[in-house]
């Protein structure tokens, strides 16, 4: 059962983190940041989202940006889930490389 509600909580934190890096990332002109999971803890205190960053050149500059600006997304973030959750996450960021890896995979077999 606490599966359960752990998954519902992660898709519900994705779809509005999404939202959130969607708004932000307007302004920045040919960069995109996708969260491609979240992962809640079972006690629902930590959230740790794994970024997709384009391009991936970038991804540790923005990353480094996004834990400075964690306070203020986790702010927005309760602004838009204050009706759904008591405790809003501490948020932590990961780079989801697995895309990378992928494209890496397939360039060594296409050799």
């Amino acid at each position: 059962m606490q599966e359960t509600r752990q998954n519902k909580i992660a898709r519900l934190l994705q779809k509005e983190l999404s939202l959130i890096f969607q708004e932000q990332t307007r302004a920045m002109h040919g960069v995109m940041v996708s969260v491609t999971r979240t992962k809640v803890s079972p006690d629902l205190s930590i959230c740790t989202a794994y970024l997709s960053i384009f391009p991936s050149d970038k991804g540790e500059e923005i990353l480094k940006n996004v834990e400075k600006s964690a306070s203020q997304i986790r702010y927005s973030l309760g602004q838009r889930v204050r009706h759904q959750l008591r405790i809003i996450p501490e948020l932590r960021f990961f780079i989801d490389d697995s895309l990378d890896y992928i494209e890496r995979i397939d360039e060594l077999l296409k050799k």
